[in-house]
């Protein structure tokens, strides 16, 4: 039953302190109200409780204590317990000396003698920097590149190196004023930017695993590079000339490449004549060397009667294409003239004029084969009075 309830016991408080009797008795007081409740957990932890004033001062020390206890308790509880993000790695250090590496997830270390260190391991990093260099050829240029990097050993990078980015820092203006100054400045500016970069990134990597700094050069990207600006304008123009010096090349090799084909051509064309016309002179000879041997052969067997045939021959040939003919009378010195041309042009201009030619003339080319058949029965009657 409750003590207020009607019919209870009015006179018995809810604090325990005693009886209620008296109508001067007032509410609870607060003192001894806390009092009792640190009697009670002092009890919990094995802690006496007492009635007397005396033993009053042992019990407020008592509990003080053990909540003193119970926070120390939560407090090296929530310092023990520590979590590494899925991107991170941690190292542990006890008494200073490199204990472990924890990966990702709830890891546990011990209060005040364990030391931990967290950083991202996967995520790139970016490292800039600007400056400038002296090339190969002691001109000056202004580079500007981008380094990515990730930390590949997390202790190295923790432990052995004392500012990892400015050590890297270094490292890069190293590497990239070696490659460089070991490159010329057309290269540098143009076309060797590429092999350029990749020639920096393999450098300063080596120079980084020398130094055993736990980092991973994943890109060098080279963002420009250019002449100085006090001298900008007069590289500019030498480029342009070179443009042009290459515009001009490039007309010169496509006419040579138009040019030298049609040479060719016809330097195979001559070439082929020359061997055609000398087929040609050699099958020429050959036919005329046999021709001879079969003359000879004849000539041998009948030296007169071959000898003149080859003179008439000879002799028509001749005759053939000449417009006079003179005849030999034999016996005497008299030669007698024939002008065949005259009579050719007569025998063309009389059938115009519309004159009478007379029958025993003979117009064309069958007067000029008259005469020379008159020369062959002329010639025969020579040879057969020579004979005789």
């Amino acid at each position: 039953m409750a003590w207020n309830e009607p019919g209870g016991n009015n006179n018995q408080d809810p604090w325990g302190s005693g009886r209620r009797g008296n109508k001067n008795d007032g509410p609870p007081d607060l003192d001894e109200v806390i009092r009792k409740g640190l009697e009670k957990v002092g009890g919990l932890f094995g802690g006496k409780s007492s009635r007397g004033g005396s033993s009053g001062g042992g019990g407020v020390s008592g509990g003080v204590a053990a909540i003193i206890i119970v926070v120390l308790v939560l407090l090296a509880v929530s310092s023990s317990v520590f979590r590494v993000d899925e991107k991170e790695n941690a190292i542990v250090l006890r008494f200073g000396k490199y204990l472990d590496t924890r990966q990702p997830g709830l890891q546990f270390k011990i209060p005040l003698i364990d030391q931990v260190f967290i950083e991202e391991v996967t995520s790139v990093r970016n490292q800039k920097k600007k400056g400038h260099m002296l090339t190969e050829d002691e001109n000056i240029v202004d580079i500007d590149l981008t380094v990515q990097y990730v930390i590949g050993d997390l202790r190295k990078y923790t432990l052995v190196m004392r500012d990892p980015v400015t050590t890297l820092d270094f490292a890069i203006d190293s590497a990239l004023r070696h490659e460089v100054g070991s490159e010329s400045m057309d290269k540098v500016l143009t076309e060797g930017r590429a092999i350029l970069a990749i020639n920096v990134q393999d450098r300063l990597q080596r120079y980084l695993d020398f130094y055993g700094s736990g980092i991973e050069v994943k890109k060098v990207n080279i963002n420009a590079a250019q002449p100085p600006a006090a001298v900008k304008s007069a590289f500019e123009e030498v480029q342009r000339a070179k443009e042009d010096e290459q515009k001009v090349i490039n007309r010169a090799q496509a006419y040579k490449n138009q040019v030298v084909p049609e040479a060719r051509g016809k330097a195979q064309r001559v070439i082929e004549e020359a061997k055609a016309y000398r087929d040609q002179v050699i099958a020429q000879a050959e036919g005329e060397t046999q021709r001879f041997l079969k003359v000879l052969e004849v000539y041998e067997s009948a030296p007169g009667v071959t000898r003149e045939r080859l003179y008439i021959d000879t002799m028509e040939k001749v005759l053939s294409g000449s417009s006079k003919v003179l005849v030999d009378q034999g016996q005497g010195n008299n030669i007698m003239y024939l002008p065949l041309d005259k009579m050719l042009n007569r025998a063309d201009a009389a059938p115009a004029a519309g004159a009478i030619i007379p029958r025993n003339v003979d117009t064309g080319s069958s007067g000029a084969s008259r005469a020379v058949e008159d020369f062959r029965s002329r010639n025969e009657v020579l040879s057969r009075s020579r004979g005789q």
